[in-house]
Parts: C-alpha cells; structure tokens; sequence
C-alpha cells in the first residue's frame, strides 16, 4: 500500500477502529503488555488479545507479510499505532525479537532462519534475550571472551555473559561469540541458541529497583547447530553493531520500548493534585511549571525527531551513528521526568513499601531507580559520546599516540 493519506487511508483508519473495537477487550483498557514474569500469569483476555494482533500482524505492522508481518507502509502502521491509543489499547507483542533482533534477522539472516524465527516473534510465541555484554567486556563490547569451537556439525560455546535482560525468562539468545582469537572485531562470529539447551544456566541480579530483569548467564559445552551461524563465520561484529543500533532506537522511544520508568501520569498532571493549581489554573509553584513544561516540550521534540529518524534509517543498509544521539537524548529527557514525577510527589514520593503509599507511588520511586540504568545499558552515555564526537563530528581520537 502507498504511504500517503487521502481517501484509502481514511478508509484503513475506518477499517482499523472497526477492529480494535471488536477485538480489544475493555478489561485491558489503560494497560501495558505482560513481558518477563507478567508473560507467565497472562490472562485470558492478555493472551486472546495477543492472539488477535498477532494473527493481523499489527504487533510488527511494517514486517513482510511472508514472515508474519503485517505488510503495511510507514503511513499505515502510524494509523494502528493511533487507533490503538485512541481506544486506550497497546501493542501486546513486545521485547527484543520485536525491538532488536527481528530488524536484524531480516537483513543479515538467511531464507530457512527467517523462516522458522520471525513468524514466531511477530505472533508473540516466543522471547528472546540477549547474549553480547561479559565481566570483561562491557563498553569494550569486542573484547569478548566467550569462546565457540568448531566441532564439525556445530559450535561448542563456552563462556559468560553478563547483564542478560530477561533470560530467565526468555526461550532463545542472540549471541556474540569469539571464533577467531587472532583478530579483535574481525573474529567474532553471530550465533542462535535455544535457552534450554544443556550447559546453559542462569542467574538472576536483583537491583536497586528491587527487581530482577538482569542476569549472569554461563555457557558450559553449549551446542549450537551450524545453521544457527547468522551472516558469514566471523563477521557478527558487523551484524552486532547493526542491532545495537536498533537497540539504542528502541530505547530512545523509536521502538516504543522506552520510557517505562517515565510511564503513568505525566508530571503536569500529577502536580494537579500534589502541588495543586493557581488562581489561572497554572501549577502553582512557578519555578517547577517552569521546569515541567520545558520537559513536555523536549520529551515531544524528541518524539517528532524519532518518528522522521526512524523514517530515514528505512533506506540505510549499514549501521548509522545517529541512534547514539537518540539514545542519549531520550535516557536524559525520562531520567528528568521521572525526576520531576519525585519531587512532584514529596515526602509520598519517598516510600518503599507500607500502607502509606499508594500502589501508583511506590511504582513511580522504582521506576525512578531503575531508570538510572538506562545511561548505561545498551552503551553508556559516555560510549555514545565517544561514537558522536568521532564518527558524527569526525573529532580525532584522543587517546591514540601521535
């Protein structure tokens, strides 16, 4: 279908809303999607809901229909995004197959890996995590040590990795994994493994946030088919850094994955009733209306620049250095919002637990906490800089000799 408005668009709007009201049930009205440990207490009306998208191929409505998608141009899905909201609805199939490795398996993997993995992300089957940061190689990503053998038919994999998002949880890994230990980027080689696979276990990290979403995960004569290799032997740096890329778009918003920690209600409104109004109906301490009303204008900025950087990257072939800026961009504007959430809710924003808090307050300080992680994980704030200065600005690496 073309991407423009007009009469056709109207009338797939129509068809849309049409849908949504049909098959979105009102219980779930205002909520969110059931990721990690919610996937496994899923409600009837969670699951037939599920179902339903998935089926449409609305949870990824620009995916080939081949493969399970919905097969619609950008103007389109922006409709489903719309209709969706309009009806206080949401986009039920979530998480890393959507967010990262997807995107990438389309570009890089072949026909039978395409064919078995994607029909089962766009329908919400299955969950994957992801297997890239170890102890020692974190911000240096390619230092990697984790180790695959080649024994004929498969790789035997060992190592560990670490901050493994919802591996505990998750059915299968992308991973990155060493195969050439006589180069640094040029040895690393981009591989499929199922979580249940003997010699795989894992343990969870409990935060600040007093949650779990992390993990240490060891790789003890893990197996993995040949054709579980994505792209050639040895040229998964290439392919990492392409899903990092749509990584970084996920969590500045352009995947719709971010802003957890920012969700609920906005600060503006929460002053309403924690700060309360002025004679004109303005927030009435000054200085924070201020301050509140300067985060709604950037939190909406970035979300315009999003949607056309999202729209550009259609085009591009090879990984782009701007989701950096993005991704630095969109962790600064929620950590303020969720800043402001804090000190809009005073000493009620202070609880841990207790009946003095409601459940809305308790769930705005651990969201504040854990939001503090989302300058470090997908690439740290001062990582994203680095590629800025130098692949953007073309500034010269410092830390060379002359």
């Amino acid at each position: 279908m073309a991407d423009f408005g007009g009469g056709d668009l109207d009338a797939f709007r129509t068809e849309v809303r049409d849908w949504v009201a049909a098959n979105f049930p009102p219980s779930l009205k205002g909520k969110g999607p059931a990721i990690g440990p919610e996937r496994a207490s899923e409600t009837a009306d969670q699951k037939a809901w599920r179902l339903a998208v998935g089926e449409k191929g609305w949870g990824v409505p620009t995916w080939p229909r081949q493969y399970g998608g919905g097969g619609l141009s950008p103007a389109e899905a922006r409709v489903v995004n719309q209709e969706f909201g309009r009806a206080g609805a949401y986009n039920p199939i979530v998480g890393m197959g959507t967010m990262m490795f997807g995107p990438t398996l389309l570009e890089y993997g072949n026909e039978a890996q395409k064919s078995e993995h994607i029909p089962k992300i766009a329908n919400g089957e299955i969950q994957w995590c992801q297997g890239f940061s170890e102890p020692g190689a974190g911000s240096d990503l390619a230092a990697l040590q984790t180790r695959a053998e080649d024994k004929g038919d498969h790789f035997l994999v060992n190592g560990q990795k670490i901050w493994t998002s919802g591996a505990q949880w998750a059915d299968w890994c992308f991973c990155l994994v060493r195969t050439d230990f006589t180069k640094k980027h040029e040895g690393i080689s981009f591989v499929l493994f199922d979580m249940r696979t003997p010699g795989v276990e894992v343990r969870p990290i409990q935060l600040i946030s007093g949650n779990s979403p992390f993990c240490e995960t060891f790789l003890t004569d893990v197996k993995v088919p040949k054709e579980n290799l994505v792209g050639p032997l040895n040229g998964g740096w290439t392919i990492g850094k392409r899903l990092l890329q749509h990584e970084r778009n996920g969590l500045s918003g352009g995947g719709g994955s971010a802003g957890r920690y920012g969700s609920g209600r906005a600060p503006e409104q929460l002053a309403k009733e924690y700060v309360g109004l002025d004679e004109k109906g303005r927030i009435a301490d000054g200085d924070l209306r201020v301050r509140v009303a300067k985060n709604a204008m950037d939190l909406k900025a970035f979300q315009l620049t999003a949607i056309r950087a999202m729209q550009e990257a259609k085009g591009n072939q090879a990984p782009s250095a701007a989701s950096s800026i993005m991704k630095n961009a969109a962790t600064q504007t929620l950590q303020e919002r969720a800043e402001l959430a804090i000190e809009i809710l005073g000493h009620q924003g202070l609880g841990w637990e207790g009946d003095g808090f409601s459940e809305e307050e308790l769930t705005f300080v651990r969201n504040w906490l854990g939001g503090k992680a989302t300058t470090i994980y997908g690439g740290s704030q001062e990582v994203q800089n680095n590629i800025i200065s130098k692949r953007i600005l073309g500034l010269p690496d410092t830390t060379k000799s002359a």
